[in-house]
């Protein structure tokens, strides 16, 4: 179902829990391509959306323990109480895998053929 040729030690579980990716995962992975913490996620999926997605603090915070303990995302440093996050190589192969598979969807949408590519 989906490919890759780069396992870097990518476990199988993670990628059946995670892929295809909810609209939380997705937008909390993406986010932390810069350290953040928790509103800052918020914040910033908020502003890609114009307000059309919301994460509320519950999922949020249980989302990010479980990326972390799934080593999707990792603690970087506490800041004034606020526990700032980065995504890892794993969670940087996993929303590569899920933006892949979103263009291809959206490709297919407006009926072009999609050629898939190796990640």
């Amino acid at each position: 179902m989906y490919r890759t040729t780069r396992r870097n030690g990518m476990e199988e579980k993670i990628r059946r829990v995670y892929l295809p990716m909810t609209e939380t995962a997705f937008y909390i992975l993406f986010a932390l391509q810069e350290e953040r913490h928790g509103y800052d996620i918020t914040q910033k999926t908020k502003e890609l959306t114009g307000g059309q997605v919301v994460i509320s603090p519950g999922t949020m915070y249980g989302t990010l323990s479980k990326m972390e303990k799934d080593g999707l995302i990792a603690f970087i440093r506490e800041e004034e109480k606020r526990k700032l996050y980065l995504i890892t190589e794993l969670g940087r192969e996993i929303l590569e895998i899920e933006k892949a598979r979103i263009e291809r969807l959206y490709r297919n949408s407006r009926g072009e053929k999609y050629e898939t590519a190796e990640i």
